[in-house]
């Protein structure tokens, strides 16, 4: 509590001594975690930020390089446990903006991959407030190539489909067209739901067997890559005691990845390779 009357306090002295500055927000994308992928205009964003208002998702890492002079300010949500209700998250961004301060909004993955940063940006644009988006790498880009997993990849996968693995009340999916899609699937916020998925692509025709990955805090240092048959996923999650953030992968591209590193493997014994953290 301290620590917010105190950040609050910095923030109206800011907006008190620049009251003429007209006002600007950054919807900023963080990417999976790892601070090397942010672009150069996020960094640029963060550094010219009066306050910053971070989700749960920024990683410790990235979170290092907030400004020690700036308040910043959590503004989290978890399963069942929001800490600022999103509309009046919105009308603190607008409210910010309005005293002519530079906010920096930022936000795991990209703002307008299942991050709510369409919902933030109406607000904003409506309520006459100068405003922009700065993408970051969504998850499932950026935790399957660190898992050595293509998201597509001639005569494997044609597309890729991005799925939500929460809903505001239940999970309303045409599972049908998603098990006909001959498409890599990626689900993000799923390991609750691991079970549904599982039971309703098999139940709508996908192969219990097609391979399946479990990405957990991807591209992070304690990144795990699980991977199991689909009829085996909520039983994997269990095993594994998996723990959000993950991202759940299915399709046949999930077994590249051994294929990879097999090659890989052989590639080191013979003393042809050096990665770049060697």
């Amino acid at each position: 509590m301290h620590k917010q009357s105190t950040q609050q306090a910095a923030i109206i002295s800011l907006a008190n001594k620049a009251p003429q500055q007209r006002g600007k927000v950054w919807l900023v994308g963080a990417g999976p975690g790892d601070a090397d992928l942010l672009t150069v205009k996020a960094v640029r964003a963060i550094e010219s930020a009066d306050v910053i208002f971070f989700d749960q998702l920024v990683s410790s890492d990235i979170r290092e390089l907030f400004p020690k002079h700036v308040p910043a300010i959590y503004v989290g949500k978890v399963k069942n446990c929001h800490s600022v209700a999103q509309g009046d998250l919105n009308q603190m961004l607008v409210e910010h903006a309005q005293r002519g301060l530079k906010v920096c909004r930022i936000k795991g993955g990209d703002p307008f991959v299942f991050g709510r940063g369409g919902e933030e940006l109406l607000e904003l644009r409506q309520a006459g407030c100068d405003a922009e988006v700065i993408p970051g790498i969504t998850a499932a880009s950026g935790c399957s190539t660190s898992a050595d997993i293509p998201l597509t990849h001639r005569g494997v996968s044609q597309g890729c489909t991005l799925v939500t693995g929460h809903g505001e009340k239940e999970l309303n999916l045409n599972w049908q067209a998603l098990a006909g899609l001959n498409h890599t699937l990626v689900f993000y916020m799923g390991v609750t739901r691991a079970g549904l998925i599982s039971e309703q692509l098999t139940r709508a025709g996908l192969d219990a067997a097609t391979p399946a990955a479990i990405i957990e805090n991807g591209c992070r240092d304690n990144q795990r890559v699980i991977t199991t048959p689909l009829g085996q996923l909520s039983d994997a999650v269990k095993e594994h005691a998996v723990k959000s953030p993950a991202l759940i992968m299915v399709g046949e591209v999930v077994n590249l990845a051994q294929q990879l590193k097999s090659i890989e493997s052989q590639l080191k014994d013979a003393g042809h390779y050096q990665s770049l953290s060697a």
